[in-house]
């Protein structure tokens, strides 16, 4: 069943429409990723999914709820870490957990949420005086803390150096192992590919491609790459017409074959048969940065 609807989402500011028709499904307990170059419309379509913004056309349901509409009951199912958020100065970490926790009937546990995050010694500190990593990760716990159905995560790891942005990605996992339906909003593909069960591509305020990560990748025009050194000079016209191969090139003595999966494979077949040895073979498989680079425009 999908959780989240959204249908011909229209957006424009002073008459240039920054999200146009703008159109997909999230699935309950699903990760559900957005990506796209800057100014595509992505932040825009995910706070109107949050009730912060009202589209100019088109629909969105979350749970059945319209978040325009619906304020009251979307609140009680829904958290959001939004892509800039501050609070009052003075308030200690402490504090806003309590103070969030208050909200709401059944508030996760503040003091897990903090222990898991790496807030925990810093729990009486004010706010103004947190690092961004630590601000960040503030926001994430308070996102959470009212144990919603739905948590919608725009830019959750900006700010934070490699081990937490991995622990913040474990904690993801937990989430949606918990059965809570994520919306991410992100620009590091490594953390898409990881988290995401499906990616929503958006490139002009339109969905340019919607798949899994391995079927964006699937796309790519980079496919599977194989570079090596002939112990023997070989005939590339041979590599050239196997069925799995897109294209091969020679560059200072190596040469670069470009193909499916299958194409390493019948690459080194066919070598074995005229007797060469690959030498400093490399295989490299292709990546969501690949397949970004390819399905969106060019000053992405």
């Amino acid at each position: 069943m999908a959780i989240i609807e959204v249908s011909g989402l229209r957006k424009a500011y002073g008459g240039r429409a920054v999200v146009d028709g703008v159109s997909f499904a999230v699935e309950e307990g699903e990760v559900f990723g957005i990506l796209g170059p800057n100014g595509a419309g992505k932040t825009t379509t995910v706070e109107c999914v949050e009730g912060l913004r009202r589209p100019d056309a088109g629909t969105v349901r979350v749970a059945g709820y319209d978040p325009a509409a619906d304020r009251g009951p979307l609140t009680r199912l829904l958290g959001a870490q939004l892509q800039e958020s501050e609070l009052q100065p003075k308030i200690t970490v402490r504090e806003a957990l309590e103070l969030y926790a208050a909200c709401y009937p059944e508030p996760a546990d503040w003091r897990a949420l903090a222990e898991r995050l790496g807030l925990t010694d810093h729990l009486g500190t004010r706010f103004a005086k947190l690092s961004g990593g630590r601000k960040q990760r503030l926001f994430i716990a308070l996102a959470l803390i009212g144990n919603p159905r739905v948590v919608v995560l725009d830019e959750l790891t900006t700010g934070l150096d490699p081990r937490a942005r991995r622990d913040t990605w474990r904690l993801i996992e937990d989430v949606r192992d918990s059965g809570v339906t994520v919306l991410l909003v992100t620009h590091f593909m490594e953390e898409a590919q990881r988290l995401c069960d499906r990616i929503a591509l958006i490139d002009g305020g339109r969905v340019t491609a919607l798949d899994t990560p391995a079927g964006l990748i699937g796309r790519s025009a980079g496919g599977t790459e194989i570079s090596f050194s002939p112990s023997a000079p070989l005939d590339t016209r041979l590599l050239a017409d196997l069925p799995s191969v897109a294209s091969v090139a020679e560059r200072d003595g190596r040469i670069l074959v470009r193909g499916t999966d299958e194409t390493a494979g019948a690459v080194l077949a066919l070598l074995a048969g005229r007797g060469v040895t690959a030498l400093r073979l490399r295989v490299t498989e292709a990546t969501l940065d690949d397949a970004y680079l390819d399905l969106t425009g060019p000053d992405a």
